[in-house]
């Protein structure tokens, strides 16, 4: 068991300072006042004085086994190593294939997810890649989302780009009512995971789908959101009809587009039209390739996304955007959990998963990660690392 006591705790509501009690791999409970006995076997004590104690961060959209590719096989980003998500404060990820949906497979993505999770976070894959028909493990879609546990979905399928396989909406529509009943049959969220470009169709698709059949906006979330200040607006349209958009945290900073808006700012912009903050999530599109192409579509040069990007665009969020720090934190912890039904992720409550993070007061820098109630790093040390890393 352990106890970490004097921490400001936000649940992600803020709900001042308290002592969580971890047992096992669970919050055991959240107290206002805690007699703990003294010399209690196998208890241990984690005073959190001077620090805020935050959910552990979900980042639903990594390309864990690597992507890219564009610009030839030397440009294939690497895949993820356990400790850039520690370090990162991220104790969930969803794992998912790009552009390359052929050198790069969905059993091997299978297996890191397996992998990670043995290393002591949760780790879950999308099936599909950008290209339709959707690339499988059991051969079909629906197949896998019912049948494989860690599937929770299909994506990312890209939209509106040069690089995808440039879809109907015929094709469009049947994959999403694929994955809509194959998440109503396992009793998963059955998502997809929709990649918008820079393209002429935008949302066109998506705002078709509402407009002339029965299926939630809820079942397709498009990400890429930020992608432009106009695709931001279409983004605002899309939540009033009940959908949910994604904003990437990751960019390349000696590249960025004119058009591009950083995720931090697009949430205060969002927040400003009046959308409300359960609609909105932010994902870093980690290890995947951030190319640089001209306007005639001819690639140009690449960059590698970051996952410690996505806490890095909601600190951004609250200390140059006035963002306030409880309703920042829910597009990386709660309402990720709940748009993806990771019912025991996102919260700091009972019998929920003791994913944590604490992090410094003053400077909002991570400093302790807590996974399943296993400490990966305290005081800012990493205390594990993958099988691999030196």
């Amino acid at each position: 068991m352990k106890i970490i006591k004097n921490a400001e705790v936000y649940a992600p509501e803020y709900i001042g300072k308290k002592y969580v009690v971890i047992a096992g791999p669970l919050i055991e409970g959240v107290y206002d006042s805690l007699d703990i006995p003294e010399a209690f076997p196998g208890l241990e004590v984690i005073d959190g004085e001077g620090k805020l104690m935050f959910p552990g961060f979900i980042d639903s959209h990594v390309h864990i086994i690597g992507a890219g590719g564009e610009g030839g096989f030397n440009t294939r980003t690497p895949e993820i190593q356990l400790s850039q998500l520690i370090s990162a404060g991220i104790t969930t990820v969803v794992g998912c294939l790009g552009t390359d949906g052929i050198t790069r497979n969905l059993k091997t993505l299978l297996a890191k997810a397996y992998g990670l999770e043995e290393d002591g976070i949760s780790a879950y894959i999308f099936t599909g890649s950008y290209q339709l028909p959707a690339v499988s493990i059991t051969g079909k879609s629906s197949e896998d989302i019912i049948l494989i546990e860690k599937v929770i979905g299909i994506g990312e399928i890209a939209l509106s780009d040069n690089r995808s396989s440039q879809p109907s909406y015929e094709e469009f529509l049947k994959v999403v009512a694929e994955a809509r009943v194959a998440g109503l049959i396992s009793g998963k969220a059955g998502v997809v995971n929709l990649h918008i470009g820079n393209g002429r169709e935008a949302l066109s698709y998506l705002m078709k789908m509402l407009k002339e059949t029965d299926i939630p906006a809820t079942q397709v979330i498009p990400t890429h959101i930020n992608r432009s200040k106009d695709i931001l607006n279409m983004g605002v349209k899309y939540t009033e009809l009940g959908g949910i958009i994604d904003l990437t945290t990751s960019f390349d900073v000696d590249h960025l587009e004119d058009t591009e808006v950083r995720a931090a700012e697009g949430l205060k912009i969002l927040l400003d039209k009046g959308v409300d903050i359960s609609k909105i999530q932010f994902t870093s599109d980690g290890q995947g390739s951030l190319p640089i192409f001209d306007e005639k579509g001819h690639f140009k040069g690449l960059g590698v996304g970051s996952v410690k990007s996505l806490y890095e665009e909601v600190k951004e969020a609250v200390l140059k955007y006035g963002v306030d720090l409880e309703e920042a934190l829910k597009v990386i912890t709660s309402n990720v959990a709940d748009n993806f039904k990771f019912k025991k992720k996102g919260r700091i409550e009972s019998e929920k998963d003791a994913d944590l993070v604490l992090v410094d007061k003053e400077t909002l820098e991570v400093r302790d990660v807590f996974a399943k109630g296993k400490a990966f790093m305290v005081n800012g040390k990493l205390l594990v690392k993958g099988t691999f890393e030196e």
